[in-house]
């Protein structure tokens, strides 16, 4: 069985923004070792003349007419919402910036 090292599986959980202890990265990394295991075996399967195809039993695609219609009014769109000022949704910030300290 393939193990990430721990450095291999910190990058991968930094590049996911994930801060993972030392337990979970090896953890992860033997998962993500079998995770690359199987996609080295799906790698080898030979696949020449098989046609691309979008989902794993045959169907008809009807694509819809390109046509303008009518979309919802801001105000109708964010007339569900939680929490809304003017034609905008609220939502809590998520971003601070630079000189804010966390409240």
């Amino acid at each position: 069985m393939k193990t990430l090292t721990r450095e291999e599986t910190r990058a991968v959980a930094e590049l996911a923004r994930l801060q993972l202890s030392d337990a979970e990265l090896d953890t992860i990394g033997a998962e993500l070792g079998q995770i690359l295991e199987h996609m080295e075996a799906l790698a080898e399967v030979d696949t020449e003349g098989v046609e691309p195809m979008t989902h794993a039993v045959p169907m008809s695609i009807r694509p819809r007419s390109d046509e303008v219609e009518a979309s919802l009014s801001a105000g109708r769109a964010v007339g569900a919402a939680p929490d809304a000022e003017d034609d905008f949704f609220r939502v809590p910030r998520v971003i601070e910036s630079r000189g804010e300290e966390s409240s």
